[in-house]
């Protein structure tokens, strides 16, 4: 008997484990967003579905600077919301004075050369740029040095009529370190972006809308709600499609055109695996509206 006993107290902490692992990830995103259990950025649900998630830097005291543990709640962020089944789409955004102001200085003012190359200093940056499901930067004010970076790291860019974009390194003696030369080239041309990142001047959100850096610009007030706006659209649709659709329009800056075309055939071939496929185009057919689970 008193062995029986002893194994009940034994599997009662394993039975209690193992049923806190099957909850479901958006019960635990849910408390988490109720407790704020962060410190320089706040995580909510938005849309009429509540499938938009909101990542919302908060340092006001330092115009949103990158410091390391604001970069490390993002990917913890992120990787919560990647595995919640109940959100399609991302939106980080900042306040309305800055979205990010840039990495923080006083932070690594004191770097040395073998901290930053033993460390792969910034490598956990790259984060935002490997999640699975769509992301859009809404960027409003200054998103200059590492924060014109983290927009860049985003699917999409939704600016502020007010916005300014800055890769300001040059003038701090060093030059962008997380992806400012690679990604503006490829977003504005080499003309632009050697002009911004060897003079560190910035540009305004309507000359990022004609470079191609931004999609759209918008109202400050407005800039938010069009953002969520896009991700609800962008949630609507299959999750498990919507991230094969993102996988193969980033092989297009890492691959040449035939590689690029043999990597979206693999991918279009593959979304006929998936009952979401047959649902969408079933619904066309019937001219009904898609039912998509995700399948």
């Amino acid at each position: 008997m008193a062995a029986a006993c002893a194994l009940r107290r034994l599997r009662l902490p394993l039975l209690l484990s193992a049923a806190a692992a099957r909850r479901p990830p958006r019960r635990f995103l849910a408390a988490a967003a109720a407790a704020p259990q962060f410190q320089y950025i706040v995580v909510e649900k938005r849309g009429s579905a509540q499938s938009v998630a909101v990542i919302r830097l908060n340092r006001p005291q330092a115009l949103n600077a990158l410091c390391d543990g604001l970069m490390t709640e993002v990917s913890e962020a992120l990787d919560a919301l990647e595995r919640d089944p109940g959100v399609g789409a991302v939106v980080i955004t900042g306040s309305e004075k800055a979205f990010a102001a840039g990495a923080d200085i006083k932070e690594m003012q004191g770097r040395t050369f073998q901290e930053c190359y033993a460390g792969n200093f910034l490598a956990h940056w790259n984060r935002v740029s490997t999640v699975r499901k769509p992301v859009i930067a809404a960027v409003n004010g200054y998103a200059l040095g590492g924060g014109c970076e983290l927009a860049m790291m985003c699917d999409i860019i939704y600016a502020g009529e007010k916005a300014q974009f800055g890769q300001p390194e040059i003038l701090l003696g060093t030059i962008p370190g997380a992806g400012g030369t690679q990604r503006l080239t490829r977003a504005v041309g080499k003309s632009l972006a050697m002009e911004m990142v060897l003079t560190g001047e910035r540009i305004s959100a309507q000359e990022a809308k004609a470079a191609g850096l931004v999609s759209r610009v918008c109202p400050v007030d407005k800039l938010l709600d069009e953002a969520v706006s896009c991700g609800e659209k962008i949630a609507r649709n299959s999750k498990l499609v919507a991230a094969m659709a993102k996988e193969a329009v980033n092989a297009a800056f890492e691959m040449t055109l035939a590689e690029g075309n043999k990597a979206e055939k693999r991918l279009f071939h593959a979304t006929f695996a998936t009952d979401d496929r047959k649902e969408g185009m079933s619904a066309f057919v019937e001219k009904r509206q898609a039912n998509f689970k995700d399948h």
